[in-house]
């Protein structure tokens, strides 16, 4: 049998958490490991239960939601933070990327699209609700200054990893990625793995907001880092 993806939920109003505890049980892949009503509880319970995936409220009594996921991936670096945020919550969502966190989730998203969330962290991916996708892109864009692009960090990148770093940067998946460069989706999981090593960041999420702070979208069709393209077989 395939080993269940633990799940410790963090939320403090009872009705909210107990929905999240009833919706994930449904899923027979995924099982709750720990509840928790505050950041103090959570971070705790993460060292005790050690989650996969931890759905993270970020307005929670005493130590607040964004705090416990700076220290739970500090303490845990293979346990992924997906954020339960609301509309009126999108100030939080830079900070909170840049603090470790894999994802965000609007707490009014459909019940599939929770389960799905969670599936796609614990699987190394970004998960980000399209409406605070664009307003993070817009937030990032805003703190970067375009006359001064800093690519310095990427020069320790072979040709074939700047393709998959700018395939990345296009909202590609893993699938896709292989497609088009005609690599396996096994390979190109060890790329990514060699990419945030090299790179210092902790998933993809964290990729796309360094692309994004160094300059480099608006750079990835410029001679010396091209995009990806099909047709293109270098290893």
């Amino acid at each position: 049998m395939t080993e269940r993806i633990g799940v410790l939920i963090a939320e403090d109003q009872d009705l909210v958490r107990a929905s999240l505890r009833e919706l994930l049980d449904s899923d027979p892949s995924i099982v709750v490991t720990g509840e928790a009503r505050d950041g103090q509880e959570a971070v705790a319970a993460a060292d005790r239960v050690r989650p996969d995936v931890v759905l993270m409220d970020i307005r929670m009594p005493g130590m607040d939601g964004l705090t416990a996921t700076e220290l739970i991936c500090e303490r845990r670096p293979a346990t992924r933070v997906l954020i339960l945020t609301t509309f009126d919550l999108d100030e939080y969502v830079y900070r909170a990327l840049r603090l470790g966190a894999s994802g965000f989730l609007l707490k009014n998203a459909p019940p599939a699209e929770t389960l799905r969330a969670v599936h796609v962290v614990h699987a190394g991916n970004a998960m980000l609700a399209p409406e605070v996708t664009r307003r993070l892109i817009a937030d990032v864009s805003a703190r970067v200054d375009r006359r001064q692009p800093d690519l310095a960090r990427f020069d320790v990148l072979t040709e074939r990893e700047r393709d998959v770093v700018a395939a990345i940067l296009r909202g590609m998946s893993n699938e896709e990625i292989a497609a088009e460069l005609f690599l396996s989706r096994a390979t190109v999981k060890t790329y990514l793995s060699r990419l945030f090593l090299k790179l210092g960041v902790r998933d993809r999420t964290q990729l796309v907001i360094l692309g994004y702070e160094c300059g480099l979208v608006e750079q990835l069709r410029r001679p010396g880092f091209p995009s990806a393209r099909p047709g293109r077989r270098r290893r």
